[in-house]
Protein backbone atom coordinates (compact mmCIF):
# COMPACT_ATOMS: atom_id res chain seq x y z
CA UNK A 1 0.00 0.00 0.00
CA UNK A 2 2.86 2.41 0.71
CA UNK A 3 4.14 2.17 -2.88
CA UNK A 4 0.87 3.46 -4.29
CA UNK A 5 0.88 6.19 -1.65
CA UNK A 6 4.37 7.35 -2.65
CA UNK A 7 3.35 7.48 -6.31
CA UNK A 8 0.31 9.55 -5.34
CA UNK A 9 2.47 11.88 -3.23
CA UNK A 10 4.96 12.54 -6.03
CA UNK A 11 2.12 14.23 -7.90
CA UNK A 12 1.66 16.63 -4.96
CA UNK A 13 5.37 17.07 -4.10
CA UNK A 14 7.46 16.44 -7.23
CA UNK A 15 10.83 16.52 -5.47
CA UNK A 16 11.26 13.11 -3.81
CA UNK A 17 13.79 14.41 -1.30
CA UNK A 18 11.36 17.11 -0.17
CA UNK A 19 8.62 14.49 0.01
CA UNK A 20 10.72 12.32 2.32
CA UNK A 21 11.57 15.30 4.54
CA UNK A 22 7.93 16.44 4.77
CA UNK A 23 6.65 12.94 5.39
CA UNK A 24 9.21 12.31 8.13
CA UNK A 25 8.36 15.63 9.81
CA UNK A 26 4.65 14.81 9.71
CA UNK A 27 5.36 11.34 11.15
CA UNK A 28 7.27 13.04 14.02
CA UNK A 29 4.29 15.30 14.61
CA UNK A 30 2.00 12.25 14.74
CA UNK A 31 4.30 10.59 17.28
CA UNK A 32 4.18 13.80 19.33
CA UNK A 33 0.40 13.56 19.50
CA UNK A 34 -0.86 15.57 16.52
CA UNK A 35 -4.35 14.54 15.46
CA UNK A 36 -4.66 12.29 12.42
CA UNK A 37 -6.56 13.60 9.40
CA UNK A 38 -7.06 10.16 7.79
CA UNK A 39 -8.00 6.77 9.21
CA UNK A 40 -5.03 4.82 10.54
CA UNK A 41 -6.17 1.42 9.12
CA UNK A 42 -3.44 -0.33 11.14
CA UNK A 43 -0.72 1.59 9.24
CA UNK A 44 2.49 2.94 10.68
CA UNK A 45 3.02 6.66 11.19
CA UNK A 46 5.15 7.04 8.05
CA UNK A 47 2.43 5.49 5.88
CA UNK A 48 -0.24 7.62 7.55
CA UNK A 49 1.80 10.77 6.87
CA UNK A 50 2.19 9.78 3.20
CA UNK A 51 -1.55 9.15 2.92
CA UNK A 52 -2.25 12.57 4.46
CA UNK A 53 0.03 14.21 1.90
CA UNK A 54 -1.52 12.25 -0.99
CA UNK A 55 -5.06 13.11 0.06
CA UNK A 56 -4.09 16.74 0.82
CA UNK A 57 -5.68 16.68 4.27
CA UNK A 58 -2.78 18.58 5.83
CA UNK A 59 -1.15 21.91 4.99
CA UNK A 60 2.23 21.28 3.42
CA UNK A 61 3.27 24.86 4.18
CA UNK A 62 2.67 24.29 7.90
CA UNK A 63 4.71 21.08 7.82
CA UNK A 64 7.51 22.88 5.90
CA UNK A 65 7.65 25.71 8.44
CA UNK A 66 7.77 23.30 11.38
CA UNK A 67 10.52 21.34 9.60
CA UNK A 68 12.61 24.46 9.01
CA UNK A 69 12.04 25.64 12.56
CA UNK A 70 13.15 22.26 13.91
CA UNK A 71 16.34 22.31 11.85
CA UNK A 72 17.41 25.82 12.81
CA UNK A 73 20.35 25.87 15.20
CA UNK A 74 20.29 29.51 16.26
CA UNK A 75 17.54 31.07 18.29
CA UNK A 76 16.11 34.42 17.28
CA UNK A 77 17.45 37.23 19.45
CA UNK A 78 16.00 40.64 20.03
CA UNK A 79 18.04 43.67 19.04
CA UNK A 80 20.92 44.71 21.29
CA UNK A 81 20.11 47.40 23.82
CA UNK A 82 21.90 50.61 22.82
CA UNK A 83 22.42 51.62 26.49
CA UNK A 84 24.48 48.54 27.39
CA UNK A 85 28.20 48.90 26.62
CA UNK A 86 29.93 46.08 24.80
CA UNK A 87 32.82 44.38 26.60
CA UNK A 88 36.13 43.75 24.89
CA UNK A 89 38.65 42.23 27.29
CA UNK A 90 41.61 42.82 25.02
CA UNK A 91 41.01 44.85 21.91
CA UNK A 92 43.19 45.05 18.83
CA UNK A 93 44.97 48.13 20.21
CA UNK A 94 46.15 46.19 23.27
CA UNK A 95 47.44 43.36 21.09
CA UNK A 96 49.42 45.82 18.94
CA UNK A 97 50.87 47.38 22.09
CA UNK A 98 51.81 43.92 23.38
CA UNK A 99 53.58 43.12 20.12
CA UNK A 100 55.57 46.35 20.49
CA UNK A 101 56.80 45.18 23.93
CA UNK A 102 54.58 47.49 25.97
CA UNK A 103 52.93 46.30 29.15
CA UNK A 104 49.14 45.88 29.13
CA UNK A 105 46.59 44.59 31.64
CA UNK A 106 44.65 41.34 31.28
CA UNK A 107 40.91 41.16 31.93
CA UNK A 108 41.60 40.22 35.58
CA UNK A 109 43.75 43.33 36.12
CA UNK A 110 47.12 41.54 36.14
CA UNK A 111 49.77 42.66 33.71
CA UNK A 112 51.53 40.16 31.48
CA UNK A 113 54.67 40.38 33.58
CA UNK A 114 52.68 39.69 36.78
CA UNK A 115 51.12 36.43 35.51
CA UNK A 116 52.66 33.13 36.56
CA UNK A 117 54.87 31.54 33.93
CA UNK A 118 52.50 28.56 33.46
CA UNK A 119 49.65 30.87 32.55
CA UNK A 120 51.83 32.95 30.28
CA UNK A 121 52.88 29.81 28.40
CA UNK A 122 49.23 28.75 28.01
CA UNK A 123 48.25 32.11 26.55
CA UNK A 124 50.91 31.93 23.81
Amino acid sequence: MARVTVEDCVEKVPNRFELVMLSAQRAREIVSGAPLTVERDNDKNAVVSLREIAEETISLDAVKSSLVQGLQKQAAFSEVDEDEPEFDAIGPEALIAADAGEQYANADGMSVEDTPTELAKDSE
